[in-house]
């Protein structure tokens, strides 16, 4: 159990940074330019976007707000809680 805490605990981690990222670059705060900022992005949607687009296909589309990320979150918690 403490395993699976542990990784939804990462995985919430991520998920935060990648969302905080996303802000960041859509308020030209950081430039997907930057080599670092790109790798990170690039890995974060690596990873993040298998998950996020099964939940797309349900969610209606709220452009330019994506739910899949706070769905994901939801999804965290929950589990998080049961375990």
């Amino acid at each position: 159990m403490e395993i699976l805490d542990l990784l939804l605990n990462v995985a919430f981690s991520l998920l935060l940074v990648h969302v905080i990222l996303s802000w960041l670059i859509n308020f030209q705060v950081l430039n997907l330019g930057q080599p670092v900022v790109h790798q990170l992005w690039t890995g974060l949607n690596k990873l993040f976007e298998p998950v996020f687009q099964p939940i797309r296909r349900i969610l209606p589309d709220t452009h330019p707000l994506d739910l899949a990320p706070l769905v994901v979150f939801i999804i965290i918690i929950i589990l998080r809680d049961l375990i």
